[in-house]
């Protein structure tokens, strides 16, 4: 098992649900999709949520992170590669949604299977600037008052300095991550269905920032928009869960069909 995944992941009732892979926002790590499989099974979506765990956070905060993009997205392709041979999607928000932007070209481009859809939310396309969360030379405090105001941290949480102490520098380097970025801004579209949500309130990345993805779209694309701000996906999770549910079952097989390939 690829050490980007959980242990957990290898269950299965596989050949009958869609895998789906899920990239964590700036600061964020897997638990932050830990609710999702209780929540898109009640909307009836046979889909296997599998978070992705970046290095240098939760269960990995001993292992160095990455700064730079080409090579975190180098070693996920090559450690994700026999997961991502199974029916899937990849789902990414904010800065999840780059990294998974950029895993899908980094793939097309070798040749190795796609998924099924990319499905990204909170993020600017890439011909665009990148979101400018805080200024790189931001104090701590004003990096914090930053991701509080997105939603990006309960203000409960800004009480208890052992969570914020190592929070701050995951979020430093993810942001600088972001910020050096030299995606393909005018290059090859991705030859997969793009799907694109957007938060009406949100102030960081608005909602024609996310429909300019189209320019990057080879096999079509939707954007649907969302109640909310930055993180819509926390505060009006069950409404999210919802439409991605019925998103998700446009791409999942049909039980006789996943039984006949497993048989």
């Amino acid at each position: 098992m690829t050490r980007y995944l959980s242990p957990k992941s290898t269950d299965d009732t596989a050949g009958s649900r869609l895998r789906m892979f899920c990239f964590p926002y700036a600061g964020g790590g897997a638990s932050a999709y830990g609710r999702w499989q209780r929540g898109l099974d009640l909307h009836g979506a046979r889909a296997e949520v599998l978070p992705v765990q970046l290095p240098g956070r939760e269960g990995r905060m001993g292992e160095p992170r990455f700064t730079d993009l080409g090579s975190l997205v180098d070693d996920l392709d090559a450690q994700l590669d026999q997961e991502l041979d199974r029916p899937h999607v990849l789902y990414g928000h904010s800065m999840g949604a780059l990294i998974a932007y950029s895993l899908v070209l980094r793939r097309q481009a070798r040749g190795a299977p796609l998924p099924k859809a990319l499905v990204l939310s909170a993020y600017r396309a890439p011909h665009l600037p990148a979101p400018n969360i805080a200024d790189p030379d931001a104090s701590d405090e004003e990096l914090l008052e930053s991701l509080a105001s997105l939603g990006g941290i309960p203000r409960v949480l800004l009480k208890h300095p052992e969570f914020l102490s190592a929070l701050l520098p995951v979020a430093r380097d993810d942001l600088l991550m972001c910020a050096a970025d030299e995606t393909n801004a005018g290059g090859e579209p991705v030859r997969v269905p793009l799907h694109l949500f957007a938060g009406r309130r949100d102030r960081l990345v608005t909602v024609p920032e996310v429909v300019a993805w189209r320019r990057h779209a080879g096999r079509g694309c939707e954007v649907r928009t969302m109640p909310g701000g930055h993180f819509f996906i926390r505060a009006h999770e069950e409404a999210f869960l919802s439409e991605l549910a019925s998103l998700l079952r446009r791409y999942t097989p049909m039980p006789a069909l996943a039984g006949a390939m497993s048989a």
